[in-house]
């Protein structure tokens, strides 16, 4: 059977052309939410958690449409994409109260600090507006699995780290990994990518950002366990060089790998369009290469 098309791992022959004319014949008033939920039930096409491939089902049915091989129904709904919206137009988390007097002490003065998962809970407002208004790049809205902690003492917010799922291709962690094609794409779930951390602007306590990074190394995987299913095995993040030294990265141990090599996923002709940035990683497990590189 002719490969018609490859979409986020799955190869589509003509054989699946047909049959996915046929489930649009057969359904003639479903949306084109409902014919990607039945053409994910019956390909039984699922994430790890066995929650349906939806979204990227609905993205390979679009690229089909698109390429001429299937004829899909008008779109009967546009979303609001809060990845594409700007300013109020996008849903600005709003102001939140917090102390924002100076805080000046040392690690040990500062006193317990307690780490927590916000969420789906209460705290998560107060966790969107702490980044949008102190975080350099601002808060956009994850897609995906993805977890929000804030970090309190005294009373008080004094940082904030968000990690989502991590990015499908990164030359520097895959060699450093080693890993084949097939473990990645069977593996990626079992990674973490530190999106955002925040220490506000009016903490000032030397060690504590290195000292949250090694906490959020402890506890990490199991909430992840707890949310999503499955465990993580190894974090990551960026380091944009022109504004930051990724000082309490490396004071947290994590391992300097690489740099990018500045190609968005819309970089014409292989020409970096995104700033270059340092690619660090941290392996939660001494045999990491091991669990990643396992196919089953």
């Amino acid at each position: 059977m002719e490969t018609v098309l490859s979409h986020r791992g799955r190869t589509v022959t003509t054989a699946d052309i047909v049959f996915i004319r046929q489930l649009i014949a057969a359904h003639p008033q479903a949306s084109r939410r409902a014919l990607s939920q039945q053409l994910c039930e019956a390909w039984d096409w699922r994430q790890p958690n066995g929650a349906l491939r939806d979204m990227v089902c609905r993205g390979l049915m679009l690229a089909l449409h698109r390429a001429g091989h299937i004829e899909l129904p008008p779109v009967r709904h546009l979303p609001p994409n809060p990845l594409s919206r700007r300013g109020e137009a996008r849903g600005k988390p709003a102001p939140m109260a917090v102390d924002t007097t100076s805080l000046r002490v040392s690690l040990a003065e500062l006193g317990p600090i307690e780490l927590r998962q916000v969420r789906r809970t209460g705290e998560e407002q107060v966790f969107n507006s702490l980044l949008e208004y102190y975080h350099y790049l601002g808060y956009t809205q994850p897609v995906g699995e993805h977890l929000k902690y804030l970090a309190t003492a005294q009373g008080r917010p004094v940082a904030a780290f968000a990690w989502s799922s991590a990015p499908r291709h990164l030359g520097a962690r895959d060699r450093f990994i080693g890993w084949s094609a097939q473990a990645r794409r069977q593996n990626i779930r079992f990674l973490a990518y530190n999106t955002r951390f925040l220490i506000l602007p009016f903490v000032q306590v030397p060690h504590l950002a290195s000292h949250l990074l090694g906490r959020m190394a402890r506890v990490l995987s199991n909430d992840w366990q707890q949310a999503y299913g499955h465990p993580v095995y190894y974090l990551e993040t960026f380091v944009d060089p022109q504004r930051f030294r990724g000082t309490c990265y490396r004071a947290a141990n994590w391992l300097l790998l690489g740099r990018t090599c500045g190609l968005g996923k819309d970089a014409p002709n292989k020409t970096p369009n995104r700033p270059i940035k340092e690619v660090l990683g941290y392996p939660l497990f001494k045999d990491f290469r091991q669990r990643l590189g396992a196919v089953g």
